[in-house]
């Protein structure tokens, strides 16, 4: 199904329809040698590239591929230099196999993980979309080692950097092409129903990362508080049998107190919009209750503060959403999956932080909805005002545990890198269960220490708290301010995910944290 957003009223900007690729996936127990098709893809490690004295493989599928081939395999790999190393792939069209081509794809020294396992399904979708293949499959070299609960994991992640890699989000470009890959068939990963189930859930969140990612991607002119709005009621009218939508304007949260977010919203002429969905299953009781809350700045200027100088980015600050395109991709992942035994709020303040007459002014005192006053000494520290607001909803319906995520600080990204997010909790519980679900879902966290003795840089001489410290442990104070605005008894933990938003290389949306935001949700569900 494609996903569209609604409507451009800045530059007439009119985003194309793409459709999702819709792979047909299937796990068979068939011969290597015998499949016939488009594109045969095996993924080697460097051990399973060795050969012997007469430059054999040793490997007994790559050595039974090669004779099938006359010897061409082996003696192509030499010329190619080609050795197994991540990111290596070779594709040859010989004769005398049932397929038309053979890929080799490097795995590395060795393949054990959901990142490395995603990386191979990413290589395996360029491959194909080079050789315009329409049919094809994909076997690893070395199978026998793989557990069978690893091989159920390994399909999934296969299956889901296919999806990912062949998807291109080409809505804002005049032309674009549309991938010809219609099936693909793993093969000695095993078959039967459970495998099958496996694959259909790689698909499904795989489709709601690239929702997630066409979310980031939008320019601000397209992608409003209203239109962000409206792409979350969607969500919830496609399930309807499990989600029901509460969006508040700014009236609304008005009456609730949100001075903290009005504030941030107030010099924009694009209204904000308070956004609230809730999962509810449709039979069997709830043991636990989760919110998902994420930054919603369709776009930040940094406010009186604005954003200047080489570094700054102001040119990507589209990307300043990249909280609740996860928590709004992870909604439409749970609607498909349907976890039973889990209630789940999505809770998103959107907004833009932008300049004028009736804009936020540096000093000004804002006031939360639990009361707390802030000083703003730094209007481009305005994701945690709205953050506050948010959280202090989430709290008030009656979790048990509060996930949120944001683009906060550049202060993790110069801490992490480019590729690892953020985790800063309280609870040593609610951090091992992320971490597990991040091991599943392949993507990176690294928890930090919430210093409390930093609180101090935090206070205020006319407020309860400023909402920026020093330029030491930024991303540490960050956290500290949204600490403020959680129950005691509700567990936290706060996602600084500035750092793995966006990749760089490739100018684009990564669709980070939905995969890992799923698995957690997964975890505590009854499933």
């Amino acid at each position: 199904m494609a996903h569209s957003i609604a409507r451009a009223t800045l530059g007439l900007t009119q985003p194309n329809a793409v459709d999702v690729p819709k792979i047909a996936f299937a796990a068979k127990e068939i011969d290597a040698v015998e499949w016939k098709g488009d594109l045969l893809a095996v993924g080697v490690t460097e051990k399973d590239m060795a050969k012997d004295e007469s430059s054999k493989f040793d490997n007994s599928l790559l050595k039974k591929l090669d004779s099938q081939l006359g010897g061409l395999l082996s003696e192509a790999s030499s010329e190619e230099d080609f050795t197994g190393k991540a990111g290596q792939s070779m594709v040859l069209r010989l004769p005398g196999m049932s397929s038309k081509r053979i890929g080799l794809i490097g795995l590395g020294q060795s393949s054990s993980t959901t990142f490395a396992f995603r990386g191979f399904g990413e290589a395996f979708a360029a491959a194909a979309k080079s050789t315009q293949a329409n049919s094809a499959a994909v076997t690893l070299a070395t199978t026998s080692s793989i557990s069978n609960e690893s091989k159920l994991s390994t399909a999934s992640a296969i299956a889901s950097g296919t999806v990912l890699g062949l998807y291109e989000d080409t809505r804002y470009k005049s032309e674009g092409k549309k991938p010809v890959l219609k099936s693909v068939d793993f093969i000695g990963l095993g078959s039967g129903a459970e495998i099958e189930k496996k694959l259909k859930y790689a698909e499904d969140v795989s489709t709601a990362v690239i929702f997630g990612k066409e979310l980031v991607n939008s320019p601000a002119n397209v992608l409003t508080p209203v239109v962000l709005a409206e792409e979350a009621s969607k969500i919830a009218s496609t399930y309807s049998d499990v989600f029901t939508a509460t969006i508040l304007d700014a009236e609304k949260c008005e009456e609730l107190k949100m001075g903290s977010y009005l504030g941030v919203a107030a010099a924009s002429a694009n209204p904000p919009r308070f956004i609230h969905l809730c999962y509810k299953p449709s039979s069997g009781p709830v043991k636990t209750k989760l919110a998902l809350v994420g930054k919603g700045l369709t776009f930040d200027s940094g406010g009186y503060n604005i954003k200047t100088g080489a570094g700054c980015s102001i040119e990507l600050m589209k990307f300043d959403m990249g909280g609740s395109a996860a928590v709004l991709g992870a909604a439409k992942a749970i609607g498909q999956v349907k976890p039973p035994g889990v209630e789940v709020h999505f809770i998103v303040a959107a907004c833009e932080n932008m300049i004028s007459g009736t804009g936020m002014r540096p000093g000004d005192v804002v006031t939360a909805s639990n009361g707390k006053t802030i000083e703003v000494n730094n209007t481009d520290a305005e994701g945690r005002l709205t953050l506050a607001d948010a959280l202090v909803y989430a709290c008030n319906q009656g979790v048990d545990k509060i996930i949120d995520l944001a683009t906060l600080t550049g202060a993790c990204v110069v801490a992490l890198g480019p590729s690892i997010a953020g985790v800063f909790t309280p609870s040593d519980d609610l951090a091992k269960e992320v971490s597990t679900a991040a091991e599943a879902s392949g993507e990176k966290f690294w928890r930090m220490p919430l210093e409390e003795s930093y609180w101090e840089s935090m206070k205020s001489g006319v407020a309860d708290m400023v909402n920026t410290g020093g330029r030491q442990g930024g991303s540490i104070t960050a956290a500290l301010f949204l600490k403020q605005f959680v129950d005691e008894k509700v567990q936290w933990m706060h996602i600084d995910m500035a750092g793995p938003v966006w990749n760089d290389k490739k100018r684009a949306a990564t669709g980070f944290g939905i995969g890992t935001l799923v698995e957690w949700v997964l975890l505590n569900s009854s499933s």
